[in-house]
C-alpha cells in the first residue's frame, strides 16, 4: 500500500471520529502539494463542511491534528484556506522506497489468463516503395502502445495489414517489366523495397513526359489548358496498360501473378531488415491480397441484410445519414473493392483469428472519418468490438524542409535516417569524448543505442495528435529533453553502482528507517513511485509522450541531486547506503520507461 493509500484510510478514520460519518475512499482527495507551499500531499477538505458544521480552515486543522497523533507517517502539517498540506515522514519514504526496491518490475502489470485482448494494428505500408520517415512515426507509436497496453496488464497482439495489391503497385511492377532489363535487388545492390520503390518513382516520371507530350498535341489541335490535360489522362497508354494489369491481377492471370510474387518477396525482405533495424516486431500480419474478397462477400452479406443498398450502375453503398454521416461507397460498379472493404475484410480474419476484446488502429489523422465510418459498419455487422474500436490518431511528421511526396521521390527514406541518426551519434559521442576507452564493437553499439534513441524518443515525447517537425540535428543532444540525455544519466547511474560494488558496497534488501531526509530526497522517491500511476495514465489516454516526458523530469530532478549530494563520498554510511539505492531504483524506473518506449540504454557512455 503506498503512502496516497494509507493517508486515504487514516483520513477515512479521522472523518469517522470527529463527526462520525462514513465517507467513501472516492470522496478523498489528495494531491500534490503546490511547490509554493510546505508538505509533501494536499487534502482538499471542501467536501467534509457539510459533516463538520464548521469553515473550511477549522475542518482542516481539526483533520491535520487527528493525523497527527494517529498516523506516524505525517510529521506536521498546515493550513491555507480548506486546504491541509501534510508532511510525510522520512521514515514512510523509506518505507515507500523499499517496496519500490523489492519489486524489479514496479509500476508494470502482468496480464492474467482473463485479461483483456487488445489488438494493435500499425505500420500498413504499400509494397510500391519502402518505409519512410512517416512510417517511422506510425511504427515507434504503435510499439510503444503496444508496450504501453501491456504493461497495463491487458493481452495484447500486434498486428499489421500490408497494402500488397491495387493500382500502385501495378505502377511499379509496369516499370520494372518496361525499363528495369531483369534488374534485381541482388544485380542493382539494393534493397528489394528500395529497387521498387525506384520504379514507382520511374513509372510517375513517365507518365508526366507522357502527359505533357500528349497535352502539347492536344493544345496544338485548339483544346484549352484543362480539356487537354482531362484528354490526356484518359489517353495515357501506360495508364492504361496499369489499369489492364491490375484487372489480369484480379482475373488470376498466372504471369502477373506470378511478378507480383517475385517483386512483393523482394519488398518484404527489405521491409524485415528496416523493422529489425527499428526494433519493431509483429505477431500477425496479414494482407489486402487475402483479405479483400473476405469484405466484398460481408459486403454482400450486409446488403442480403438490408444493411446496405445497390444503385442503378451495380455499386453498393451504405446511408450514414441517419448517424449524422453521408453516403459511403463499399462495391465499385465493376466490383472492385475500396480501403473500407479490405478494414471489414480484414476485420472479418482477426476476430475469426483472436476473441478481440478492444482494436486499436494507429493511423494519421487524415482517416478520422474513414474509421469514423469503419466503427459504425463494424458495428453494423455484428462485431461486438466495432463500436467501441479506437482509431489512435496521429499527425504528420515533417523535416525542417518541409513535406514529402513518394512519387517524386523526395520522401525521407527510413534506413537513410536511422543509418544517419547512428552516424551523427558516433560523431557527437566521439566529441564529447563519451566512447573514449571502448573498443570498436562497444563504440558501434553505443552510437547503435544513442542514435536509434535520440530518434525515437523525439519522436514518441510529442504529443501524437500534434503534427511535428523532427530535427535530427536537436535529437542528438546530451543536454535537454532529449533520449541521449536520458541515456547518459542512466550510463552515469550504472558508473556509480560499479564503483560501489568495486568498493564492497552492498545494497540491502530493505534499507532502516531511521535516515532523516532531505527535501530533494523525499522529492525524488515521491516522483519514483509516480511512475505506477503515469504507466496506467499512459494506458488510459493512449499516450507515449507521458511517458516520455515523465521520464525526462526524473532524469532531471536526478541529476540536480547528483550535483547537489555526495554519494560515494558521503561519510555517514547509512546515507551513502540509502543514495546508492535511491539511484538504482530511478535507473530501474528509467529503464523500464525507456522501455516501454522501446529504446534501450547503454550501461556505459
Amino acid at each position: 500500500m503506498n503512502i496516497e493509500q494509507k493517508l486515504v484510510t487514516s483520513v477515512i478514520s479521522g472523518l469517522k471520529a470527529l463527526y462520525g460519518q462514513d465517507v467513501p475512499a472516492a470522496q478523498v482527495q489528495l494531491q500534490k502539494t503546490k511547490k509554493e507551499f510546505e508538505g509533501h500531499l494536499t487534502l482538499v477538505v471542501f467536501p467534509f463542511l457539510r459533516m463538520s458544521k464548521k469553515g473550511p480552515e477549522q475542518t482542516a486543522q481539526e483533520i491535520g491534528e487527528y493525523l497527527l497523533a494517529n498516523d506516524p507517517s505525517v510529521s506536521a502539517f498546515n493550513v491555507i484556506k480548506g486546504f491541509l498540506n501534510l508532511t510525510i515522514a522520512s521514515s514512510a519514504w523509506i518505507e515507500l522506497l523499499n517496496g519500490i526496491h523489492a519489486d524489479k518490475q514496479y509500476g508494470i502489470v502482468t496480464a492474467t489468463d482473463n485479461s483483456p485482448l487488445v489488438m494493435i494494428e500499425y505500420s500498413s505500408p504499400n509494397t510500391n516503395k519502402p518505409l519512410h520517415l512517416g512510417h517511422v512515426r506510425n511504427n515507434l507509436l504503435g510499439g510503444a502502445l503496444a508496450n504501453i497496453m501491456q504493461a497495463n496488464g491487458n493481452k495484447v497482439v500486434k498486428t499489421n495489414i500490408v497494402n500488397d495489391r491495387g493500382i500502385h503497385i501495378c505502377k511499379s511492377m509496369l516499370a520494372w517489366q518496361k525499363y528495369g532489363n531483369g534488374e534485381t535487388p541482388e544485380t542493382s545492390g539494393k534493397k528489394g523495397d528500395h529497387l521498387i520503390g525506384d520504379y514507382y518513382v520511374a513509372f510517375d516520371k513517365h507518365y508526366k513526359a507522357e502527359l505533357k507530350e500528349l497535352m502539347a498535341r492536344y493544345q496544338s489541335e485548339g483544346m484549352n489548358e484543362e480539356e487537354a490535360k482531362a484528354k490526356a489522362e484518359s489517353e495515357s497508354t501506360l495508364m492504361k496498360e496499369a489499369r489492364e494489369m491490375l484487372v489480369k491481377w484480379e482475373a488470376n492471370d498466372p504471369e502477373i501473378r506470378a511478378l507480383w510474387k517475385k517483386m512483393n518477396d523482394w519488398v518484404y525482405a527489405g521491409f524485415d531488415e528496416t523493422y529489425r533495424m527499428m526494433g519493431v516486431t509483429f505477431d500477425k500480419i496479414y494482407y489486402e491480397s487475402e483479405t479483400y474478397l473476405e469484405g466484398k462477400e460481408k459486403v454482400m452479406e450486409g446488403l442480403e441484410k438490408g444493411f446496405f443498398y445497390k444503385k442503378e450502375d451495380g455499386s453498393v453503398w451504405a446511408d450514414l445519414t441517419g448517424e449524422g454521416l453521408d453516403h459511403k461507397l463499399l462495391l465499385r460498379a465493376d466490383g472492385t473493392s475500396v480501403y473500407m472493404t479490405q478494414d471489414i475484410g480484414t476485420a472479418k480474419l482477426r476476430f475469426a483469428d483472436f476473441p478481440i476484446d478492444k482494436m486499436i488502429y494507429v493511423v494519421g489523422n487524415e482517416q478520422n472519418y474513414h474509421f469514423q465510418v469503419l466503427s459504425i459498419l463494424l458495428d453494423k455487422l455484428g462485431f461486438e468490438w466495432g463500436k467501441g474500436l479506437v482509431h489512435f490518431s496521429y499527425g504528420m511528421v515533417e523535416l525542417p524542409e518541409g513535406k514529402m511526396k513518394s512519387r517524386e521521390g523526395t520522401v525521407v527514406d527510413a534506413d537513410d535516417l536511422m543509418t544517419e541518426m547512428i552516424s551523427t551519434a558516433k560523431e557527437t559521442s566521439d566529441e564529447l569524448g563519451k566512447l573514449d576507452g571502448l573498443t570498436k564493437e562497444e563504440a558501434d553499439n553505443i552510437a547503435r543505442i544513442v542514435g536509434l534513441g535520440a530518434l525515437k524518443y523525439f519522436i514518441l515525447k510529442v504529443d501524437a495528435r500534434k503534427n511535428m517537425t523532427f530535427n535530427p540535428k536537436e535529437s542528438i543532444d546530451f543536454n535537454g529533453n532529449t533520449g541521449p540525455f536520458i541515456q547518459y544519466t542512466y550510463a552515469r547511474i550504472q558508473s556509480v553502482l560499479r564503483k560501489a560494488k568495486e568498493a564492497g558496497i552492498i545494497i540491502p534488501a530493505e534499507l532502516p528507517i531511521g535516515i532523516e531526509l532531505s527535501e530533494k530526497e523525499e522529492g525524488l522517491i515521491q516522483m519514483v513511485a509516480d511512475f505506477a500511476a503515469v504507466v496506467k495514465q499512459a494506458g488510459e489516454d493512449y499516450s507515449p509522450s507521458g511517458i516520455a516526458n515523465y521520464t525526462y523530469d526524473l532524469v532531471k530532478e536526478y541529476n540536480q541531486f547528483y550535483h547537489d549530494f555526495s554519494i560515494l563520498r558521503e561519510e555517514n554510511e547509512a546515507v551513502k547506503v540509502f543514495r546508492l539505492a535511491l539511484s538504482e531504483n530511478v535507473a530501474k524506473v528509467v529503464r523500464l520507461g525507456m522501455g516501454l518506449l522501446g529504446i534501450e540504454v547503454p550501461d556505459r557512455m
